[in-house]
């Protein structure tokens, strides 16, 4: 029956829905984006990827990256020229490479380390035993610019060659810079793209002129505010914020704040035939809808801030990034968009206007159809769905292997490449080189020791400053591979065997192996962690402990399917030599937190409609109010985190399919079937110990509703 709007307006809630109200909101948020706005623009200017920053805070190859941070010339950029010619190199070749190594080191005075240990006077370039290349390494100093900003320099400085002999600029310098390119204007790319995929998505479901654009201005609002909070955050606090980061966040605050938006507006459409009044009927959208946003962007943030305890500094730096922007988008969903809708009215539907009229005519559609369905197929909905899943999860029998960091892209650079030619014309120096940092007092000792280590090439001794004297170190296998961390190891054991020492071992493998260390002990903490934030917030919004428990049971196992399926697509069809290892804790925290909000959105409405009707008929009931907005929720969300497909960085396509490929998993099989399945299936004790898990003749008369007495009566 409609409610009348006039004495609604003596109540609390409807001074709330005072005309004034909606205007204020507005007019605070103004304010805001005018403060905020600058902020925002920082962010870029605080992002980092130096090692320092973003590698394990108590690793090994940390401190020696902090060391070479603090020494002169010991934070350098190391770059490999590799000349070869498939005929062999020629008296003009030699003479070329010569003369270029000598312009370089003209132009960029640097200290020079050679796999020979030749003094300055010694020959700086070094011929292949094969006679077909020749090869030196230029260290050039920071003072002339990060390494994506040197690369091109020396590609095109070194371009007058003799034809036919190929060059390629290698080394960890220009694996790093061909790295930065990559994310160069990556945070602009997201936003316009997701942008253009959300506005596109909004329109096709609510098909409307105007409509999409409103939530796309309150998540623009609270994107911008996310933005300078972090900034914020960054300058407060000093946590670490990457190209990586800064990007997921841009994802997360689109595809949340879509997600609220398309709740509240189902609940708000649904009141608007009720209730005369639009912002009676917005307090009333509010009171339905907003415990279940609140308990979802809770659940997100809670599983966010678990990330604080990883060791990862690039890891634990998310938890706060991403935890401002859920904060930032409930804020602003709850707030301004509701605002926003009020002062617009109900013509912001056109043309499908929602009239008012005291009874509405609900049709059945394909949710209802589907709850039938499930009602009378429960187990075969139940071992249908698990045996889906089950067999995507076989995909995890597939290439789970760490992605080596020259697989991360998807067309190989010439920094790549140059690793297969120094490997194929220098196979003793087939890794990336590794620095030790020792007293000076010490270094002919570690030296020597190193120099037995198995899997090692060459060991050159480098400079003394600051108390603290360098060696370089050349392992013999390729980089990243499980020989040469092998190697690496055995060298770590070796030199901190010498007394005294005080010997550190570093270098990009090295930094490499203890991120994927690190990365799988943060896992191993993290994980259960996440599980049991998730589980309490459940347990408190539900008031149960079955259903938290079967829920997250089925987000547990949504995700080995997903990420079982996204094994087979990215090993079988996109042919990725290994998984990143980011990705596993990455697209596991956002597929339970993110996946679980499907089911606190169907499951609180559930339990809603279970005190009127039963648990039975509550749940078809919840199904059919739920099933299009949250499948339509899931396709933007997927949506959004499939932009980072479009990108050419193996570890962001993996990222980004994966929670993708899970969404849809989630909503259109897990939360569309599966759970409804279960529910039926455990009926009542679904809710224990709540008082809606009680069978119907042990409740107390008073507490009795309608539809207990009437189950009571045909069980008679």
């Amino acid at each position: 029956m409609a409610v009348n709007a006039a004495p609604y307006g003596k109540t609390p809630a409807g001074r709330l829905a005072g005309r004034w109200v909606p205007w204020s909101v507005i007019g605070l948020w103004l304010v805001l984006t005018v403060i905020m706005g600058p902020l925002s623009g920082k962010l870029s200017s605080v992002t980092t990827d130096k090692a320092a920053d973003t590698l394990p805070a108590g690793a090994e190859s940390t401190k020696v990256a902090v060391l070479e941070d603090s020494l002169p010339g010991g934070n350098d950029n190391t770059f490999v020229f590799v000349y070869h010619r498939d005929s062999g190199i020629t008296d003009a070749d030699r003479a070329t490479v010569e003369r270029q190594y000598d312009a370089l080191a003209k132009r960029y005075p640097a200290k020079v380390v050679t796999p020979d240990g030749e003094d300055d006077e010694g020959p700086r370039t070094r011929p292949s035993t094969d006679g077909k290349a020749m090869m030196f390494t230029l260290d050039v100093s920071t003072t002339y610019g990060a390494p994506e900003a040197i690369v091109g320099p020396l590609r095109d400085a070194a371009k007058d060659r003799p034809t036919g002999l190929e060059l390629d600029v290698t080394g960890p310098a220009a694996v790093d810079g061909d790295m930065e390119a990559v994310f160069d204007g990556i945070d602009l790319q997201v936003l316009l793209t997701t942008i253009v995929v959300v506005t596109l998505l909004l329109i096709i479901t609510y098909r409307s002129p105007v409509l999409w654009l409103i939530p796309l201005v309150a998540v623009g609002a609270a994107a911008l505010t996310a933005m300078a909070t972090v900034y914020l955050l960054v300058k407060g606090f000093g946590i670490v914020v990457n190209d990586q980061n800064s990007a997921l966040l841009t994802i997360l605050v689109f595809g949340v704040g879509t997600d609220y938006a398309l709740l509240l507006i189902a609940r708000y459409r649904e009141a608007l035939h009720h209730h005369e009044n639009v912002r009676v009927a917005m307090i009333h959208a509010l009171r339905g809808a907003a415990p279940a946003i609140v308990a979802s962007a809770a659940t997100v943030i809670a599983g966010l801030l678990c990330l604080l305890v990883a060791d990862l500094n690039s890891t634990s730096g998310l938890g706060p990034i991403g935890a401002a922007g859920i904060l930032c988008a409930l804020v602003a969903m709850l707030t301004l968009f509701p605002a926003l809708l009020v002062v617009l009215g109900r013509r912001i539907f056109w043309p499908a206007v929602p009239r008012f009229s005291t009874a509405v005519e609900e049709k059945p559609g394909l949710w209802v159809r589907l709850g039938a369905a499930i009602s009378r197929r429960r187990w075969v909905a139940t071992l249908g769905s698990l045996g889906v899943l089950g067999v995507l999860a076989l995909g995890l029998m597939g290439n789970t292997g760490a992605l080596r960091e020259q697989d991360q892209f998807v067309s190989a650079p010439e920094s790549v490449t140059g690793f297969t030619v120094l490997r194929q014309h220098f196979p003793e120096l087939g890794g990336q080189p590794m620095t030790i940092f020792t007293r000076p007092a010490h270094q002919e000792r570690v030296l020597d020791v190193v120099k037995g280590v198995p899997g090692v090439a060459v060991a050159v001794p480098g400079e003394t400053s600051g108390g603290w004297a360098d060696i370089s170190v050349f392992p013999k296998d390729a980089p990243d591979t499980v020989a040469e961390y092998d190697t690496i190891k055995r060298v770590r054991t070796a030199v901190h065997a010498v007394s005294g020492a005080e010997a550190i071992v570093g270098g990009p493998s090295a930094e490499h192996l203890d991120t994927e260390e690190t990365t799988s002990r943060d896992e191993k903490l993290v994980i259960p962690l996440v599980l049991l934030v998730v589980l309490i917030v459940l347990g408190l919004l539900l008031r149960a402990i079955v259903a938290p428990l079967v829920l997250m049971a089925t987000v547990v196992v949504s995700f080995a399917a997903a990420f079982g399926g996204s094994v087979f697509v990215f090993d079988t069809i996109l042919g990725f030599k290994g998984i990143d290892y980011s990705v596993p804790l990455l697209a596991f925290l956002f597929l339970v937190a993110l996946g679980v909000d499907y089911n606190i959105f169907l499951a609180s409405r559930a339990r809603e409609e279970a005190v009127r009707l039963g648990t039975r008929k509550g749940m078809l009931k919840a199904l059919s109010a739920t099933g299009g907005v949250i499948t339509s929720a899931g396709l933007v969300l997927a949506a959004t985190f499939g932009v980072l497909v479009s990108l050419p960085l193996v570890m962001l396509i993996e990222v980004g399919f994966l929670v993708a490929f899970g969404v849809l998993l989630d909503a259109l099989l897990v939360r569309s079937v599966l759970v409804p399945a279960l529910t039926l299936l455990i009926g009542r004790r679904m809710w224990w110990p709540s008082r809606l898990s009680q069978p119907v003749e042990e409740l107390p008369v008073g507490q009795r509703s309608r539809t207990d007495d009437e189950e009571l009566a045909l069980q008679r």
